[in-house]
């Protein structure tokens, strides 16, 4: 234990040392609801009051489950839905600030791996066209540099030889191939900053691994920050360095991957660590300790601790009335719940 909390320290200090790429300040998204097209009827809370800084060649995860707001979150990062409320600044430079300039030049530093490879490309281009786009639209003239860069991009993402591959449309390429073209098409302009929105959940268990080791050697190569949005904790040690754990529209647990998965604290955490438990009939009993009810409404959350009605744990008078801060139990270990109140 005492090792652990030294190891601890020292990789806080590094952190400290490292630049803040992307900061997120008390961030809200709400979407308003209109009653049959009209009147006002409430707000969607999908993020509401989210904080948190991402380093220089970091990768974060953010877990939870279905509808708990990590993909609205993603997407207000990537610039595609604007904050209700609070700030995104990134390499120093508020996004709320930028004219459309200036969203140009964010956007050609940040890149974005979708969920679904075959969606994600245009059926009526080649492997060609798809990648020579961005680089079309972010302003690079030069054919023959264009096309250096499609090469690279390729090679880098395993795709060889090169030649075989740039004819070819995305019905002729297997769902790992194709997310890999998603992969170079997000990293052809040279990003500082990654989005990895559930990048393996639409693949074979087979080709999992391979596309989160590829996107981990990419992310080591080029020194990437990375956001990677999973609701499976099971891949989380394969590409991540912390792990933010999203619960109805806040984040309820925050810490280095080896200290949720071997010391979870919040109940919530507890149960998705629960839930992804190997399929062995000896686990059968730890499937009683997955709380009953489902997420809650994020038009009408709960008051409070927002996991309270899920929790067996709840104390009663306080977190059904008062939302809890972020508590450090542990060093560098932030969360969420009045079970850790001093």
């Amino acid at each position: 234990m005492i090792a652990d909390v030294k190891s601890t320290a020292v990789e806080k200090k590094e952190d400290n040392k490292r630049k803040v790429l992307l900061s997120i300040e008390d961030l809200h998204v709400w979407f308003e609801l209109r009653r049959f097209g009209f009147g006002h009827a409430g707000y969607v809370k999908a993020v509401d009051g989210v904080t948190f800084d991402v380093y220089s060649g970091e990768t974060i995860a953010v877990v939870g489950e279905s509808g708990c707001g990590k993909s609205s979150l993603m997407k207000t990062i990537l610039g595609l839905h604007k904050p209700t409320k609070g700030e995104i600044i990134f390499d120093n430079q508020n996004l709320k600030e930028l004219d459309t300039k200036g969203m140009h030049w964010y956007h050609s530093h940040v890149g974005y791996v979708q969920q679904d490879p075959y969606g994600a490309l245009p059926s009526f281009m080649s492997v060609q066209k798809i990648l020579e786009e961005p680089l079309i639209i972010g302003g690079v003239k030069n054919k023959e540099e264009r096309d250096q860069r499609i090469r690279k991009a390729l090679e880098e993402v395993k795709m060889s030889p090169v030649d075989d591959f740039l004819p070819k449309f995305p019905h002729m390429l297997s769902g790992g191939q194709q997310q890999r073209v998603v992969i170079a098409r997000a990293m052809i302009m040279n990003p500082k900053f990654l989005v990895a929105d559930e990048p393996v959940s639409m693949l074979d268990a087979s080709v999992r691994v391979e596309i989160l080791k590829l996107l981990s050697g990419l992310q080591a190569t080029h020194n990437l920050s990375v956001i990677y949005i999973t609701h499976d904790l099971a891949t989380v040690s394969y590409f991540s360095e912390r792990i933010f754990v999203m619960y109805a529209g806040n984040l309820v647990e925050k810490a280095r991957v080896r200290q949720v998965l071997d010391n979870p604290l919040h109940p919530y955490t507890v149960a998705l660590l629960t839930g992804t438990s190997e399929p062995d009939a000896k686990n059968a009993e730890t499937f009683k300790e997955i709380p009953p009810g489902e997420p809650p409404s994020l038009v009408n959350p709960p008051t409070g601790c927002r996991f309270h009605p899920r929790c067996s744990k709840m104390i009663k008078g306080l977190c059904e009335v008062k939302e809890p801060p972020d508590f450090e139990p542990e060093p560098g270990h932030l969360v969420a719940c009045w079970l850790y109140e001093k």
